[in-house]
């Protein structure tokens, strides 16, 4: 499966997940706005830091059309800069917040970050000469744009792109100064593809770029390659928008969000843990998408006969009655929920817990703000630490510096001074450790205790707003789907590894991913299951009890779908050639039950080969009870080859049974053959890719570059895909 929850640290997005796919995708911003203030006539009143609601006065008006020119909306605002994200997972959108705030607040220049599909593109062309735009833009899948960067890929990309003016110029950008920054991961085939592709058409369409284009490595340490190219890219914006550089500005911080504790409110009008805006009364028919998930029935199962210490959840998820569809090979996205242990271990250390069910009101300062609420509002201290912030991941160097001046000792202030300043000493103690937020000031207070009791309410003093503005939102976990729409067009199944490990032996920390751990608690809970371990508590209830029935007799868990190019031939008749070991066979047991269907249905159905590869033939052999039934049906030329590798003196992976049958696989692609990977980049899926190039070499008597060429060709016309995390 896909890459699936990353504690925003890419050990753990590498383990814990299983299919990821591909970094990325999501990045699903909160839009909503609350109730509360959707009019002039919404009345809030604040005496010193608390205010009170009036729930009579939540009516909300038809929603007017939104501005679709940016050119309009900046200069309607006075603002000099615009920087839009293109984000799957949220990455992208953080680093474009955190930019506007050092455009406004360091160098005075006012800035606004745009969600990239709020807006039409094609008035680029009437940008002042100055103004700047931003693209922070993550490449997802195999070189695709995230989600909400389609359309704007698509004006990009066109062979004749249409702007807003009607002259026809070869260069209808050539007033527009931009600046570009990618997120990819080396481990794939194509790093960075986005960023690289926008940075080519601007140029091409006549706008000059500022600074270098910055590229950002998953696979390694994309937070500092963020870092570095900043140094460079501010002289050069400064230069290019006429700012003394040298007059930056560091002065007292500036709030991005105004944080109040409500005295009185409406408790049917507060949010609990709601991903979604409450609907209205004129809305009649609910749809479900990426910004308001479906809270979907499951029922759960255990697919390792003996996985160890390690368990691996099918989940089939209902999703009739709804307007979520889905197709072979596409994503099911699972909102998760933190560990009740992370969430009281940041509670407590700045002081929180005694106030954990306190309502609060968190809204931008800025009215004109991309976004008037980060999350839901009004909600809880609670709901905020388990439902809405990414309590479990590794916080940025940049967000460690803006608490140093809270630290409660001189001591701690020059422990965190130094984790914050020192690459080195933060990799050490922070990123190669896995520790999240509350265990990183817990460790500067000396204490690296499970239970942590010494550090409590150390870091008080830190405005709340603060820890907002630093912490990530929590982001769905995506996995690949693990069944046919044909065979089953209302039932989603995915496939989940549970992820723990230390990351340090020489102490007793361990790891837990959030979303795996969240469903295998989920599992116990319904199934009545106890395998003697113990395991960091969840809430299960949901917001409002939503999610699980009082008799724990039945489960819902928030999702929805996003669309994949990871899909079967659709001449169903050429050979189909799949290799995914572990958990990369999710997608798999899907390609595979379709084309037994399509069998059964009298089509015809060419060769179908998967090669799987696990630990033990007895233990993590996943779903092994369905694999000869299934090619039974599919009969002869189709067959399942399997590689365990904990079963000989030396190991055998799939690429080893790949390179056995290596005639057998060249002559299926000289038939018009596909070829589909799932499963680790880093190491698997190279060693595949080399291997076919091998037999490019050794069966089709090609060179080297001759047979790189032929498997280049193969991912162009998509006879070679891939879906793979790192």
């Amino acid at each position: 499966m896909k890459k699936v929850d990353p504690r925003s640290h890419p050990l753990v997005a590498r383990l814990d997940l299983i299919l990821l796919g591909t970094i990325g995708l999501g990045a699903i911003a909160w839009y909503a706005r609350s109730k509360f203030f959707g009019t002039s006539s919404d009345k809030t009143t604040s005496t010193s830091s608390s205010a009170t609601i009036n729930s009579n006065t939540t009516s909300k008006p038809a929603p007017s059309k939104p501005e679709r020119n940016f050119v309009k909306v900046m200069q309607q605002q006075g603002r000099r800069c615009i920087i839009f994200y293109g984000s799957q997972t949220g990455t992208a959108e953080d680093y474009a917040s955190r930019l506007a705030k050092e455009c406004s607040q360091k160098y005075g220049v006012s800035a606004m970050v745009a969600d990239i599909e709020l807006y039409d593109l094609s008035y680029m062309d009437t940008l002042p000469d100055d103004h700047v735009v931003f693209f922070i833009m993550a490449t997802y899948g195999e070189g695709e744009p995230t989600d909400n960067a389609v359309d704007f890929w698509e004006l990009l990309t066109n062979d004749a792109p249409e702007f807003s003016a009607s002259d026809s110029t070869d260069t209808p950008l050539e007033n527009v100064r931009y600046i570009v920054f990618g997120l990819g991961n080396k481990t794939y085939e194509h790093y960075n593809s986005v960023g690289r592709t926008v940075d080519k058409h601007m140029q091409q369409f006549g706008a000059q770029r500022i600074g270098e284009r910055g590229e950002g490595d998953d696979d390694g340490s994309l937070e500092e390659d963020f870092l570095t190219w900043q140094e460079t890219m501010w002289p050069a914006f400064c230069q290019a928008l006429g700012v003394d550089e040298n007059s930056a500005q560091s002065g007292p911080r500036q709030a991005t969000f105004g944080v109040e504790e409500l005295v009185t409110f409406d408790e049917a009008l507060v949010y609990h843990g709601e991903i979604a805006e409450r609907l209205n009364s004129q809305q009649a028919k609910v749809v479900y998408d990426a910004k308001r998930p479906y809270n979907a029935p499951i029922v759960t199962r255990e697919v390792f006969q003996d996985g160890g210490d390690r368990h691996c959840l099918h989940v089939d998820i209902d999703i009739s009655g709804t307007n979520l569809t889905y197709q072979t090979g596409d994503h099911v996205a699972v909102w998760p929920t933190n560990n009740d242990v992370e969430v009281h271990r940041l509670a407590s250390v700045l002081g929180l817990s005694e106030k954990l069910d306190t309502v609060v009101l968190v809204k931008a300062v800025d009215p004109a703000a991309s976004k008037q609420y980060p999350f839901p509002a009004p909600t809880t201290y609670r709901a905020i630490f388990r439902h809405y912030i990414d309590v479990c991941a590794i916080p940025s160097r940049q967000a460690l510096t803006s608490l140093v001046d809270y630290a409660p000792t001189e001591e701690s202030k020059a422990t965190l001074l130094k984790l914050a300043s020192d690459k080195d000493e933060y990799r050490h103690a922070v990123s190669d450790a896995v520790r999240n937020l509350g265990e990183v000031l817990q460790y500067v207070m000396g204490d690296t205790s499970a239970s942590a009791t010494t550090s409590a309410s150390s870091f008080a003093s830190v405005p709340f707003d603060l820890i907002v503005e630093c912490v990530s939102r929590l982001q769905p976990r995506y996995y690949s789907i693990s069944s046919s729409s044909k065979e089953h067009p209302t039932l989603i199944s995915a496939t989940a590894v549970t992820l723990e490990y230390k990351p340090d032996a020489s102490l007793e920390r361990t790891v837990y991913g959030v979303n795996t751990n969240y469903l295998w608690q989920i599992h116990s809970k319904v199934n009545q299951v106890d395998d003697g371990r113990s395991y960091p508590l969840y809430s299960l209830d949901g917001p409002r009890g939503a999610l699980l029935a009082p008799d724990a007799s039945h489960v819902k868990i928030p999702i929805h779908v996003r669309r994949s190019q990871f899909k079967l031939p659709r001449n169903s008749s050429v050979p189909v050639i799949m290799v995914g070991p572990g958990t990369g066979v999710a997608p798999f047991r899907g390609f595979v039950r379709e084309r037994a269907l399509q069998k059964k249905d009298g089509k015809s159905v060419g060769p179908t080969t998967l090669f799987f590869g696990c630990r033990h033939s007895q233990k993590d052999f996943l779903y092994a009870d369905e694999w000869p039934a299934l090619f039974d049906t599919l009969g002869e030329g189709s067959q399942m080859i399997t590689a365990f590798s904990r079963e000989t003196d030396q190991k055998v992976y799939v690429q080893h049974r790949l390179q056995e049958h290596g005639q057998q696989m060249w002559d299926y692609l000289q038939q018009g053959g596909y070829i589909y990977v799932c499963g680790d980049a880093k190491n698997m899926a190279r060693d595949v890719q080399h291997t076919f190039v091998s037999f490019a070499q050794i069966y089709g008597g090609k060179d080297e570059d001759a047979a790189n060429a032929y498997i280049k060709q193969l991912r162009t016309s998509g006879r070679y895909q891939e879906d793979v995390w790192s």
